[in-house]
This record gives structure tokens, sequence and C-alpha cells, in this order.
């Protein structure tokens, strides 16, 4: 279905300095690869929260484009989160889960599915909280226009996967995916539910976005508020 970027090769280059380094580095992927024709779209540049956040501030800021945040959440194997059986995404009233199900198919012998379902339901409070903390409970339009999802980069892509089944379903015309890190078979399958996907760095030695930064800290809610404020008028909390 869509459009990869040729992957480079990036298994020997310097880490990013922070995600801003890396943002600006998508802002350069995107212009090369989408141009003028990108402007033309009525684009809007959409951060998963929290780390893709201050990546899209950054590419947005850049290309001199809108944006804002896209609230979603991985749902953890109960004994082992940081393992994504799936995830959540909402926007514009659209709710989109995504499940990894080779992971699912694997799961240890002691996860049951009652244990599951009770991270799907945290986590969608979660979700929800997040939603009205950060955007007050409102979305960014995006019917009819290019919307550009950045992140700090995949691991599993499945908070991906569910980000951009929110948007399709909330009537984007055009998904772009903007990641600075990700492991080539996970950017591939990605490139193929959206219309392009654009990756500078696909290590084939990939073992965890963090090892693509020097400075790799958790974003705060304070510091999502801080960006989500300081758009230009307009695109704010109001």
């Amino acid at each position: 279905m869509g459009e990869e970027q040729p992957d480079r090769g990036s298994d020997a280059v310097a880490p990013y300095a922070d995600r801003h380094e890396a943002a600006v580095a998508l802002a350069a992927e995107l212009e090369h690869e989408m141009g003028g024709a990108l402007r033309a779209r009525s684009p809007l540049v959409l951060g998963l929260a929290r780390g893709g956040v201050p990546v899209a501030a950054g590419i947005a800021r850049a290309l001199g484009l809108d944006w804002d945040a896209l609230i979603v959440r991985k749902l953890g194997i109960p004994g082992h989160s940081e393992v994504a059986f799936g995830a959540v995404a909402a926007h514009a009233g659209h709710t989109a889960e995504y499940r990894v199900e080779t992971v699912l198919r694997s799961l240890p012998r002691h996860v049951t599915r009652r244990q599951l379902r009770r991270v799907e339901r945290e986590e969608t409070a979660e979700l929800r909280r997040r939603q009205q903390d950060y955007l007050d409970g409102r979305s960014a339009p995006v019917r009819g226009r290019t919307v550009v999802l950045a992140d700090d980069g995949l691991a599993t892509g499945a908070t991906m996967h569910a980000a951009a089944d929110a948007v399709r379903a909330a009537g984007a015309q055009e998904i772009v995916i903007a990641i600075p890190v990700g492991p080539p078979d996970v950017c591939a399958e990605l490139a193929r539910s959206v219309d392009r996907l654009v990756c500078p760095r696909r290590p084939t030695d990939f073992r965890a976005v963090g090892a693509a930064y020097r400075r790799f800290e958790q974003v705060t809610d304070s510091e999502v508020l801080a960006l989500l404020d300081g758009r230009k008028p307009g695109l704010g909390r109001a």
C-alpha cells in the first residue's frame, strides 16, 4: 500500500544527541522525500504522546507545519510490561486497538486472558486521562488531510499501528509515518499499511530505541503541556 524510504544503512552511525536532533533529521528527510507536495496537502504532524511530542514539535517548527499530540498507550504483558501485546490509540472520537499476534501466541503460561483484559481497561482509562489533561478532550481535525505520525522510535510498532488506525478512522486522506529509528522488519511491515514511511536509521542489530540516542530521558507530563501551550495561536489547548 505505502511507499517506503530506501534503507541507507545505519548500523555504524553516531547516535542522535536527543529528540530535538532526531526531529531535525526527520524534517530534512520529509523535505527531501516529499518537498512541496507535503505542504500542498494541508499537513498536520501528530506526535505520539509522550515521547513523540517533542519530535513532532521539532518537525513542525523546522517545516512550518501545524502539529498536535495523539494519545497512545502500550499494552504490556503482566509481569513483563516492557513487552507489548498490543496498543490503544484515540483521536477525534475514534479509538483503535492493535494486537501483536506473535506475542499473544507465545504468552507465558501464567498470563491469563483476564489479566490481559485488566491491562486493557487500565491503559484505556489512562489514555482518557491524558486526553483530558493534555488536550482538554479536543482533537485537531484530520479529515481530508495528510497526517504525519511522529514518534521517537519503533520497537514492536504496536502503538504506531494503533495510531494509524485511529487517524484513518477519523478521515485522514494520507498517512505518513516519521520515526528516527526502528528495526528493518517492523519498518517494512508498517510501510505496507500506510502511504509513506520515513525512517533514516534501521540498524540490523537493533536493541532498543534508547540505544539510538545519547540522551533519552523520559518525557514528562509537564514537558508535553509546555510544548502544547507553546504552539502558535489557534492551536492551543483552549
